[in-house]
């Protein structure tokens, strides 16, 4: 026999009644309508037990199926009993739990990778503060201790100012940084001139580049609009244009180009530097990251890293072409 839902005592009672009925309708000895009752009295209190065990036996079936489920779950393995595909209370219970754990799992995950992250950040950071801070502290022990000539001390005082600059640099890297990374700062989207964002980043190197006596060439219609952040923007272009300034040999060149797409506007950076060997070219974009040929130059290597962060989360991305000794170019693309 199989169990039955609920309702099965009921139906055989209402059988029973019906039977009973039936039987009264015809002209039966009253003996025989008596043995009818409790007979049918007796059958339904044996189908009722029967039934009561049935039940009782699936609820310890159901029940230690989702223990050796659970259990499973806990030993990081996959459920013996799942199946996904029957139309069975188990089945859906067992599939909420699924879905419990794959969430659970995702989170332990992330919480792990975060955990992992925060902790390379801060071997980073505690990595690249070291230097100025080091030098600050023997410059100021060289200041306070030794008797120096005025000219001496306004060398030494000079060499501290530049060491805080550095150190102000970075510091205000690495708040860029983490607040990348951690998704705070707030993009503000809007339909403005591409070349307004150029221009205001232009600025930002262009006393540096007069130094190095680099030309820089634009050429964007001054019409065009792109929505985009501008501010951020122009702090990845910035980012992107003081790269090429500092690997560009003196009298060397930069040139902007604006191409409009008919999904993105592409803004390519062409610099006649050094140039980046092509095994390194996802390498430039991590952080802290520095190329051994590059060492002697300023940065802590965020620049590329927090241009590519500003771009993607504006559903762009950066590509890079180039070769050692070719120069490079940096293709940026904004959604139109």
């Amino acid at each position: 026999m199989r169990c039955g839902g609920t309702a099965l005592p009921a139906r055989l009672l209402t059988l029973a009644a019906l039977a009973l009925f039936f039987l009264g309708l015809f002209r039966v000895p009253v003996s025989f309508l008596r043995l009818s009752v409790v007979f049918l009295g007796c059958l339904v209190l044996l189908l009722t037990l029967r039934w009561k065990r049935c039940q009782k036996r699936r609820e310890t079936d159901f029940a230690n199926a989702l223990c050796a489920t659970i259990d499973a779950l806990s030993e990081g393995r996959e459920p013996e009993n799942d199946r996904p595909f029957e139309d069975t209370q188990l089945s859906k219970v067992q599939g909420k739990l699924m879905q419990y754990h794959d969430r659970t799992r995702e989170g332990q995950w992330q919480s792990e990778t975060d955990k992992q992250t925060i902790q390379e950040l801060v071997s980073d950071i505690s990595h690249q503060v070291k230097t100025p801070i080091a030098n600050l502290r023997m410059f100021t022990d060289l200041l306070c201790q030794q008797e120096l000539t005025a000219k001496k001390r306004a060398e030494f005082l000079g060499t501290l100012t530049e060491q805080v600059n550095k150190l102000d640099f970075l510091m205000q890297s690495l708040i860029k940084m983490s607040r990348l990374e951690a998704g705070t700062f707030a993009l503000h989207m809007e339909d403005a001139r591409l070349g307004d964002t150029i221009a205001q980043a232009v600025g930002s190197v262009l006393a540096a580049a007069n130094r190095r006596r680099i030309q820089i060439d634009v050429e964007c219609d001054g019409k065009e609009t792109v929505r985009h952040d501008p501010r951020w923007t122009a702090e990845a272009l910035g980012n992107l244009l003081d790269n090429a300034v500092k690997y560009t040999p003196e009298g060397g060149s930069i040139r902007i180009r604006v191409c409009p797409w008919q999904f993105y506007t592409r803004i390519d950076i062409e610099d006649t530097g050094i140039g980046i060997s092509p095994a390194h070219h996802n390498d430039v974009f991590q952080r802290f990251y520095r190329e051994q040929t590059s060492a002697a130059q300023e940065g802590v290597g965020l620049g590329l890293y927090l241009a590519r962060g500003i771009i993607t989360r504006q559903k762009g991305y950066i590509s890079l072409q180039s070769e050692e000794g070719k120069g490079s170019v940096f293709s940026v693309f904004l959604l139109r």
